[in-house]
């Protein structure tokens, strides 16, 4: 009692419809550009379209959502951030007032309600948030730096959302808002925050690079992008070979060839932006009146920055960096389910046999590594033979596989593992079994 039951596949709602040969693949909506996470995802059961630019996210994928937030969760509180909720519903005052309601144009999803007051769903909350810490009248020098940030549900009215999760009309973002009493200081917050950044996608495996950016609608006078080079990437990047310099070529004057630093020839690659950092100053606070007392009792206006990240965009972005073209492959740490077991064949000689096996060696994960306990899942399609189960773990990416095959029935019971990242196969006992998995990580 009380101790995880492993999941059973053919319970698990997570339609697949994965492509046995070549055939089967999905190719979207006639004309409908794909790429190939948009694809693997469909394909995997992890989204499934709604509406243009819309999709319901499976079981599986709110669970890798939810690993990335917790991720999310250790960087931003070890910088000192407060998580809040703010509401996805904007008034158009605020608004009006940064002059944004009319530079935003018709991305902005505006609507009117029965009281003929005019709202928009939010893309972003600089205004939200400004005018709630405004709205602090006692605000003192000792209370700052705020860092407060969220973790919510976007809306964009993009004119051609496409390529799944990548460029969507809604998402989720982790979107950060610092105030800070001085520009000395806020610039400091800019740096603790970038390199929160730089943690977060190291931990996560995925080959980022920071460049310079343009401040666009947003505003503010610094701005840096995170980007994952990739051919389907919709951002033009010069990257310096040494790592003196990269910038996005929207930010260059004219076409910069060699890097300002050292000369060298920069060379051009595409890339898919995941993180976007900002130092707005006083744009936002001088429209909101968000003052401080300062140190002289004087009221002074907070320096700010705001930093968001692409919760479902790093998801799609991910799969699409790392996967092969068949086979999804996840940043480890965030994987939806670790672990796949598979059983014998129904019928085969070591059908019961191996079942037990495979149920001691469960039992042991799950006594010894309780939080890899509920992180696996049993292939209970047993009328399927191994290889054709292995093959669809293969493609749905699970970092381990645990097989309870022939040697399963031997004295001791031996069981055959695939690392998934490490590519290998191994040949372990139970006790085996969990000494591999006690390195693996689950936030």
């Amino acid at each position: 009692p009380g101790r995880p039951r492993w999941l059973l596949l053919s319970q698990l709602f997570q339609p697949l419809s994965l492509p046995v040969g070549s055939e089967g693949v999905w190719e979207g909506r006639p004309g409908e550009p794909t790429c190939r996470s948009q694809r693997l995802m469909l394909q995997g059961g992890l989204i499934h379209p709604a509406s243009p630019g819309c999709y319901c996210y499976l079981p599986p994928t709110v669970r890798a959502m939810e690993k990335l937030i917790r991720v999310m969760d250790e960087e931003m509180q070890a910088l000192g951030g407060q998580k809040l909720n703010l509401p996805s519903l904007s008034s158009a005052e605020p608004w009006r007032a940064s002059g944004r309601w009319d530079q935003m144009g018709p991305e902005l999803f505006r609507l009117v309600d029965r009281h003929n007051h005019s709202y928009c769903l939010g893309p972003t909350h600089e205004e939200a948030v400004t005018e709630l810490v405004a709205s602090q009248s006692n605000l003192s020098y000792k209370q700052l730096p705020l860092r407060l940030y969220q973790v919510t549900r976007k809306f964009r009215d993009e004119p051609k959302p496409r390529f799944g999760l990548l460029r969507s009309r809604e998402f989720y973002m982790k979107d950060m808002y610092t105030f800070d009493t001085s520009e000395e200081a806020a610039r400091h917050t800019y740096d603790q925050v970038c390199d929160a950044y730089c943690r977060l996608f190291s931990r996560l495996g995925l080959p980022f690079v920071k460049v310079q950016a343009a401040t666009g609608s947003i505003g503010g006078t610094m701005s840096h992008e995170f980007q994952l080079p990739a051919d389907i990437g919709e951002d033009r990047l010069v990257l310096c070979p040494e790592g003196h310099f990269a910038a996005n070529v929207e930010t260059l004057n004219g076409e910069q060839t060699s890097c300002p630093t050292c000369g060298e020839r920069l060379t051009k690659t595409k890339g898919i932006e995941v993180g976007h950092t900002f130092f707005l100053g006083t744009k936002y606070s001088s429209v909101a009146n968000a003052v401080f007392s300062s140190r002289e009792n004087k009221p002074q206006l907070a320096q700010m920055g705001c930093y968001g990240l692409g919760v479902t965009r790093i998801l799609a972005a991910s799969i699409e960096v790392l996967s092969t073209e068949d086979s999804i492959r996840w940043p480890s740490l965030i994987a939806p389910y670790q672990l796949c077991f598979i059983p014998p064949k129904r019928g085969s000689k070591e059908e019961e046999e191996g079942v037990a096996q495979l149920e001691q060696a469960y039992n042991h994960l799950a006594k010894a590594l309780p939080h890899l306990a509920s992180d696996s899942v049993l292939d209970d399609r047993t009328q399927l033979t191994i290889g054709k189960r292995l093959k669809d773990a293969n493609k749905l990416g699970y970092p381990y596989v645990v097989i309870a095959g022939k040697r399963a029935c031997e004295d001791p019971p031996v069981f055959e593992v695939w690392n998934q990242k490490a590519g290998e196969v191994l040949f372990l006992t139970k006790e085996g079994v969990t000494e591999l998995l006690s390195k693996v990580q689950v936030p």
